[in-house]
């Protein structure tokens, strides 16, 4: 800890552990269980609490909250652990929440994503890496959003949604149903208009799997018998990984139903 730049400031309450090569800057205040892995920064007006782990990298800007107990009036004190991933950038006044014992405990974070400011993720959410939350969106208790995944500024998902890997929402959308990988979310109340064919582009995928996942998503959309008929159906025809990844999501376990193509 003799190491660790701390402005005058800030609290450390007793327990906390931090990295030598962290940094913890003016008023901040970390909480007895937390740890802070190698090159962390938390800015100014920071509060990490609760049993939290921060990966390496990370920084935290003004005003965000990481570690508080969940927004659940279920929850009664019982153990709550928020794991945050590796060179994550969290904005200012977001706020994530610790798990409850509903939601196995532990709400996680994975590395490379951005948090925009004011968006939250609620207790017992699993983020993937590379996610992206604008600004002021909003993730429900218990939520899986997958690697990849863009959610729009405003946007809201309800609890136990599932969001597919590279799925992007739009902005002021309500999202209550599963999200299948790649697609593309828009309107008030969330509609399934299409695949993420610009995120596609841009991660260079092949040319003949966004064709694939084209006559995927057709065959989603007009096949016959139900949407998992249609997916189980895709799964024995295709040699895309990238469809596998729709028929495999599909297919999961889910306590929501899906959005399906209009």
């Amino acid at each position: 800890m003799s190491d660790v730049r701390v402005h005058p400031s800030a609290v450390i309450e007793a327990g906390a552990r931090i990295d030598p090569s962290a940094s913890v800057g003016p008023f901040s205040v970390v909480g007895p269980d937390v740890v802070l892995g190698p090159r962390v920064a938390l800015k100014s007006h920071v509060v990490v609490s609760g049993q939290t782990v921060i990966g390496a990298d990370t920084v935290v800007f003004p005003f965000a909250v990481l570690g508080e107990i969940p927004q659940d009036l279920k929850f009664k004190g019982e153990d709550s652990r928020l794991e945050i991933g590796e060179r994550n950038r969290i904005r200012e006044h977001v706020t994530m929440n610790g798990g409850t014992r509903y939601g196995g405990g532990v709400t996680r974070i994975g590395d490379d994503c951005l948090f925009m400011a004011g968006c939250h993720i609620a207790h017992d959410a699993r983020v993937g890496n590379r996610v992206v939350v604008v600004n002021a969106a909003g993730v429900a208790g218990h939520c899986i959003l997958e690697d990849d995944v863009i959610l729009g500024g405003l946007s809201g998902v309800h609890q136990f949604v599932r969001i597919g890997r590279g799925a992007v929402i739009g902005a002021v959308t309500m999202v209550t149903h599963d999200v299948i990988p790649y697609g593309l979310v828009q309107a008030p109340r969330g509609e399934l208009d299409g695949l993420n064919l610009v995120g596609l582009k841009r991660r260079g995928v092949d040319r003949v799997d966004i064709t694939a996942l084209r006559a995927a998503y057709q065959m989603l959309a007009q096949g016959d018998g139900t949407f998992h008929d249609r997916a189980a159906k895709l799964g024995s025809e295709t040699d895309s990984q990238y469809v596998r990844d729709i028929v495999d999501f599909v297919m999961g376990e889910s306590d929501r139903s899906f959005l399906t193509p209009r």
